[in-house]
């Protein structure tokens, strides 16, 4: 258990769970942009939307492992 960081999951755990908020924005961002795409392929606006919300699906899990990396043990 030398990566167990208990601390730091419980410090960031309110940040997560904002970031969780945010990743079903992304979610609902993604899938339009991805509808938006397929019917009108010429809109290249589209597909840079679809690629940020997808980094915010990602966010609650970067949020935990920042948060983890950084309390030392």
């Amino acid at each position: 258990m030398e990566d167990c960081r208990p601390l730091g999951f419980l410090i960031g755990l309110p940040f997560a769970l904002v970031a969780l908020v945010l990743s079903l924005v992304g979610a609902v961002l993604w899938l339009l942009g991805t509808v938006l795409s397929c019917l009108c392929p010429c809109c290249i606006c589209c597909v840079s939307i679809a690629n940020f919300a997808v980094g915010l699906v990602k966010l609650p899990i970067r949020v935990i492992r920042w948060f983890t990396d950084m309390i030392p043990c």
